[in-house]
């Protein structure tokens, strides 16, 4: 047996940026689906070319915090790209670089929130957050528990190696999807690259509502062609929402990412 080992300036077994994805998302990275972006292709592209790869660090920082992924996850990532091509460790400058893109682009998500995602038409983590402190808000009111009234469905179709346009059709019919099955005026929302969130009143038919709402997904995807696209079947589960606002906020951020 014998074991094949990267060395700078060798001939590699596959293009940089797909050992570099297929390494990352078996070791450190969280979520598949939200792994590609331009500014990756664009640091594998430097670091192929024996060019100063600290600007293209940069831009992928920024790019990792404007989607939400933390800065330790992100540090974590660009190290396994300059193992995947043979050094033993990412330049210092370039992890610099990095980091200042990350922190320039996690202050830019700051100046205001974005309450839609345009790829599935529902809100965005922070639109629910704000209509969940609007809930627990009348609730306090009203002395009623929010605990009590009412839950998140979660629905988690994520699969891996979706190319950009493959992962927009997905949300694009999961929004669809959603939309059908609850209608207008309920609190939706897409929180990371396939995984969305209703908030829904509880009642005895809630877990019935479920396993339709799970045949209901399959349905739509078969009919838009994008059922190759997403876990088959989808996961669809209810998840308690806390007594506390805070506590809520907390639910939302950990599902985010």
């Amino acid at each position: 047996m014998t074991s094949e080992v990267n060395v700078p300036g060798a001939a590699p077994a596959m293009p940089l940026l797909r050992r570099w994805e297929a390494a990352s998302i078996g070791t450190v990275w969280r979520r598949p689906g939200d792994w590609f972006t331009p500014a990756a292709e664009a640091l594998a592209e430097a670091l192929e070319a024996r060019l100063d790869t600290a600007p293209a660090a940069y831009r992928l920082g920024e790019a990792r915090a404007l989607v939400g992924v933390g800065i330790t996850e992100a540090i974590d990532d660009m190290a396994v790209l300059f193992r995947a091509a043979g050094y033993e460790s990412a330049p210092i400058r370039s992890i610099r670089a990095l980091c200042e893109g990350w922190t320039a682009g996690d202050a830019a998500t700051r100046v205001e929130p974005a309450m839609n995602d345009p790829e599935s038409g529902l809100g965005s983590n922070d639109y629910l957050v704000a209509r969940l402190g609007e809930l627990y808000g009348a609730a306090e009111r009203d002395g009623t528990t929010v605990s009590e009234a009412y839950a998140l469905v979660l629905v988690d179709v994520a699969a891996a190696d979706t190319d950009p346009w493959q992962r927009m059709a997905r949300n694009a019919a999961i929004g669809q999807s959603l939309r059908d099955a609850y209608g207008k005026g309920r609190p939706m929302a897409r929180l990371a690259d396939g995984l969305y969130a209703v908030l829904v009143d509880r009642g005895p038919d809630m877990g019935r509502g479920i396993a339709e709402l799970r045949d209901h997904i399959s349905r739509r995807a078969g009919q838009m062609r994008v059922g190759n696209l997403m876990r088959q079947p989808p996961r669809v589960w209810i998840e308690s929402l806390p007594d506390l606002h805070d506590y809520a906020v907390e639910l939302v951020e950990s599902l985010h990412r």
